[in-house]
């Protein structure tokens, strides 16, 4: 049996504690977990073992589930005891601390092979046995383990403020948080003073308030923590420009602008804030130590109090003493405190002298480790199995959660969640962040101590899968081929689900390339063999996988992105899941513009300098119009990997969006030479280099470009569509391509779905886009009425509206076309297409205009677009508006001017 400690009852430890005893127990390995902490409770620590009711949850009950891939078991839990709230509402700390409990004893219950064992000691100090640690105890004795989490919460408050004399008398609270601390305060006489005016002074003034009785509160600063709203918005996605490696006053600018701005629109900075929680920890890497030092000095208790609020309720309660008088906040310093027999006489700073029964010390935790009376942090430190954090808060560790050993110290088996991972991700206290290291640590934890006579199989990622090593080593290199945008991923998968037909993960994988490649006979056979092989063989992250995948496939739009992101949150190295949520080359996703950016920058830690990944982050640079950035990644991730097919597409966006047609063109055909053959997105990659001919006005050249590589031979799946047909109709309305357009044999090899019944708003775009250029009026009816059906959001708003657009195209209604186009142009990144894809529809417009006699609408239309991009094309069309004559016939009328587009 495997021997893990968890050193830690609190929130933190629990949590991983479960994960480590579920993980264990899917995987049928016989692993013991010994929770070690000193109080009788198990669960509810610092944070949670209060027993006021009035001391509430600062986080609504919604995201206070124990599971990442769970959000609703928090509140199940809670109507199952008759405890009626909703996922908005602040519930009693001392709730949460019997769910943990409950949580924790339960999951013991049920395992099979994981067992827990209790032990109520204090771990006092550490030492290598081995291979393992051994933990030696307050009480005598050593715990000897394969491996150890410390999830030690937060430090002990500082007291050195208080001086000798009133730490050594009764009426100094050193912890209000203790068991009985505060009993002897309720009932006694005098006026009382906290220092501290955070949320523990918040929580404590409330317990302590009376009638007869004013509550003093003195901090440095005077701030008290804001409130959350009674009715929360949603968060307001940071902005792409917010960079830590520009330094800290750009930083502070970035953040505030993102505060106004959402001020200004939705009339409270709160949206915005929460909308910097994902980038937080991404945000605190990038600055420089000295930076991170600074904020902590000059900006950390302002970040405090506007980051972590009081419940509407605690607010309310707060503000009523502040209104009677029962509670008084200044700013200041104790600057000396004298007790005698009756009262303790404080003098603060400014020269104000009170006079209280008791002082209570509500500093909360100091920022730091080196220092610290905990003596199992000074033994981590003094051995040399770990050092201080960055800016000298908390310990350093990997970002996996792995301590990191001083310079020429033992690399010890050890892992932290929680507070003291704070220098590395600065938040990390909020059980929304402790339960997502508490799954990826127990996964880290458990692979490590996997038998390795035996290799568990693994992907590249290090993502154990249930399967056969000969499975795994077909699926690792399917999945490379996902990657990368390589042909033949589905013939490895098949062959991988051949050997072992219990390989959820490959049935899944092969569910996920189905869709999004127009196989739709192919996938619920896929989905469903999927779902039985979980229920045979698999562990958390892969019932969790097939779980997002089933609810992408087969769920609402909004359900399948919760699915598949709740398991990213969980299980981030999953980069099949993170491919699938993010719009490239490999999959459509189910995130668009901001959203996608946050998800893929917010990965960062986890991939590091990974080539995949840095193609991923240049595609989102270039989107965010970052385009040196979006270069220099892409050429970093082409230069590991010459074949990352995501690191291709960004720089050929790059290229196009910079109006840089010829060299990315000369780039674009010799990518193709070299390493086109065997490549997924080869079409794709033509359409870019078509996409310069076009811009270049080099017409030859663009009709031999899609007789060479776009053809109805030469393509296949949905890429009949989404290359071949939309570049047919952006030539027609660009009047590059004059006569019949050969799109009907495109429309003949398409998959029948995407036409018909396409399953996503990509694939329904570019479904009507071709059906347009058939001239197909019945065929884009039949469409319209499937999308007005349809359950996703994005079918009533813009493709059924688009279908009647190109409908009016087709019959030369150029005003109504023109009334109808203009509202959707703000609509299409919700489809998941790239700027360059949206496009077409915007020259859809222009053509509409242009045919409509709308002369001076499209001159300011082409002279928006050449502010954007250099284009000869446009120019030359620019040129032609301007002249405006009646017998004018513009080049993108030529074709069209002889008779119906839908001739073509």
């Amino acid at each position: 049996m495997r021997r893990v400690a968890v050193v830690g009852a609190g929130a933190a430890g629990a949590l991983t504690a479960v994960q480590l005893l579920r993980q264990a127990d899917r995987l049928g390995r016989a692993v013991g977990v010994w929770l070690v902490d000193p109080a009788e409770r198990t669960g509810p620590g610092v944070a949670y073992g209060t027993c006021d009711p009035r001391h509430l949850l600062n986080v609504p009950a919604g995201r206070m589930s124990a599971f990442p891939d769970d959000p609703g078991h928090f509140l199940r839990w809670l109507t199952g005891r008759h405890l009626q709230a909703a996922a908005g509402d602040f519930v009693p700390r001392q709730v949460y601390g019997q769910y943990l409990a409950d949580v924790v004893e339960r999951t013991a219950a049920a395992c099979v092979h994981a067992r827990l064992h209790r032990v109520r000691d204090e771990v006092v100090a550490v030492r290598g046995q081995g291979s393992g640690a051994a933990l030696r105890l307050a009480g005598g004795g050593e715990v000897r383990v394969d491996a150890a989490v410390l999830a030690l919460g937060s430090l002990a408050a500082a007291q050195d403020w208080a001086g000798a004399e009133l730490r050594g008398s009764g009426r100094f609270v050193a912890d209000p948080w203790a068991p009985g601390a505060l009993d002897s305060l309720a009932a006694g006489q005098g006026d009382v003073l906290l220092v501290g005016t955070g949320l523990t002074m918040v929580d404590v003034a409330a317990s302590l308030a009376r009638p007869d009785r004013v509550v003093h509160a003195v901090s440095r600063h005077g701030l008290l923590p804001q409130q959350h709203l009674t009715a929360p918005a949603a968060p307001v996605p940071a902005p792409p420009e917010l960079d830590g490696s520009l330094g800290l006053e750009a930083l502070r600018r970035g953040v505030r602008r993102h505060l106004s701005a959402t001020w200004r629109v939705l009339g409270d900075w709160r949206p915005a804030l929460d909308g910097l929680r994902p980038v937080t920890a991404a945000l605190w890497q990038q600055l420089s130590v000295a930076d991170r030092v600074r904020f902590l000095q000059e900006d950390l208790r302002l970040w405090e109090v506007h980051r972590h609020r009081m419940a509407p309720a605690s607010a309310a309660t707060l503000h009523r003493l502040l209104a009677s008088g029962r509670l008084r906040i200044r700013a200041g310093q104790v600057a000396g405190a004298v007790p005698d027999e009756d009262a303790v006489d404080v003098a603060l700073g400014d020269g104000t002298r009170l006079r209280v029964g008791a002082v209570v010390n509500c500093t909360g935790a100091p920022t730091g480790s080196p220092g610290t009376a905990a003596p199992l942090v000074r033994c981590v430190l003094e051995g040399g199995y770990g050092r201080p954090g960055p800016a000298g808060l908390g310990l350093d560790t990997s970002g996996d959660g792995r301590l990191m050993p001083a310079v020429g110290g033992p690399a010890l088996r050890l892992w932290a969640v929680g507070a003291a991972r704070r220098g590395n991700l600065l938040e990390t206290t909020a059980v929304p962040e402790i339960r997502a290291q508490a799954a990826e640590v127990a996964s880290t934890v458990l692979e490590t101590l996997a038998d390795r006579r035996v290799p568990a199989p693994s992907d590249r990622y290090g993502q154990p899968l249930s399967t056969s090593p000969e499975a795994a080593e077909l699926y690792d290199r399917a999945l490379e081929r996902i990657l990368a945008g390589r042909l033949g991923a589905e013939e490895l998968l098949r062959q991988a689900v051949g050997v072992d037909p219990d390989f959820a993960v490959g049935h899944a994988a092969l569910a996920l390339l189905g869709h999004e490649r127009g196989g739709v006979g192919q996938t619920p056979a896929a989905l469903a063999s999927a779902r039985r092989a979980a229920a045979v063989r698999a562990d958390e992250r892969e019932r969790s996988l097939v779980a997002a995948v089933d609810a992408c496939l087969t769920g609402t739009e909004e359900r399948g992105k919760a699915a598949l992101l709740g398991h990213i949150a969980a299980h981030p190295r999953d980069a099949l899941a993170v491919s699938a949520a993010v719009p490239t080359v490999s999959f459509n996703g189910v995130t668009a513009a901001e959203e996608a950016w946050t998800l893929v920058e917010g990965l960062s830690a986890t991939y590091g300098d990974d080539w995949w990944y840095l193609g991923q982050l240049a595609f989102v640079r270039q989107e965010q119009e970052r385009w040196e950035e979006a270069e220099a990644l892409a050429c970093r991730a082409l230069t590991a990997q010459p074949n990352a097919g995501h690191a291709v597409h960004a720089r050929a966006h790059v290229y196009y969006e910079t109006g840089e047609h010829r060299a990315g063109l000369a780039w674009l055909d010799e990518w193709l030479r070299r390493h086109g053959e065997g490549a997924a997105q080869r079409p794709h990659v033509a359409w870019h280099a078509a996409l310069h001919e076009l811009s270049l006005d080099d017409r030859p050249a663009l009709l031999r470009r899609y007789r060479e590589e776009l053809v109805a031979c030469r393509v296949g799946g949905g890429r009949l569509l989404v290359d071949s047909a939309s570049l047919l109709w952006r030539a027609r309305m660009t009047g590059s391509w004059r006569g019949e357009l050969p799109v009907a044999e495109l429309l003949h090899a398409a998959p029948p779905d995407w036409l018909k019944a396409p399953a996503t708003g990509f694939a329904a775009l570019h479904g009507a886009l071709a059906l347009a250029a058939g001239g197909d009026l019945d065929a884009l009816a039949t469409l319209r009425a499937h999308a007005l059906a349809h359950h996703q959001a994005v079918f009533s708003l813009l493709i059924a509206p688009l279908c009647e657009a190109l409908s009016a195209v087709v019959r030369e209604e150029w005003r109504q076309a023109v009334r109808r186009l203009r509202p959707l142009l703000p609509l299409l990144a919700r489809t998941g297409a790239s700027k360059a894809q949206q496009e077409v529809v915007e020259e859809t417009l222009l053509h509409a205009l242009i045919a409509g006699g709308e002369y001076d609408r499209a001159e300011r239309l082409l002279a928006d677009r050449l502010e954007r991009r250099a284009s000869p094309l446009d120019w030359r069309r620019l040129e032609a508006v301007r002249g405006r004559g009646a017998r004018w016939r513009g080049p993108a009328l030529a074709g069209a001017s002889s008779g119906r587009v839908r001739s073509a």
